[in-house]
């Protein structure tokens, strides 16, 4: 479970340092001083590039497309119980980046986490945990 949650704060931490709505973000960083400062936003996109590759990469190779849709399908319709219930509402443009943040953070982090929640239900490992 630990586990787990490290890695889903780690690709919120991906997502929310590429775009967020407040000024602590890469995107921002772009726009306003870029120019000034190539360099660094250089250094900061390619070492997102990386994250993205890891996650996306492992995420497609463990649940798929398909189950990435699932996943976001999932955790869509408890947003939807959620609002239905009134506990939350999407009348706040801020607080839905937030909530699409953690959505797209929880797909990555069950698609980096799968293999070991298979192995663990299972029994089964999959052939790239298997040394050879």
């Amino acid at each position: 479970m630990a586990g787990f949650l490290l890695r889903w704060i780690f690709a919120f931490i991906l997502l929310a340092a590429t775009y967020n709505p407040t000024q602590w973000t890469f995107s921002r960083l772009v726009m306003t001083s870029g120019a000034d400062n190539m360099s660094i936003a250089v250094l900061v996109g390619l070492l997102l590039i990386v994250g993205y590759i890891i996650y996306v990469r492992a995420t497609l190779r463990s649940i798929g497309l398909v189950g990435m849709m699932l996943v976001a399908a999932v955790t869509g319709a408890m947003l939807w119980v959620a609002y239905d219930l009134g506990w939350m509402s999407f009348e706040n443009p801020t607080a839905n980046t937030w909530v699409a943040l953690v959505v797209l953070s929880f797909v990555l982090g069950v698609g980096l986490s799968w293999s070991h929640v298979r192995r663990r239900l299972s029994g089964q490992a999959d052939m790239d945990d298997v040394d050879a």
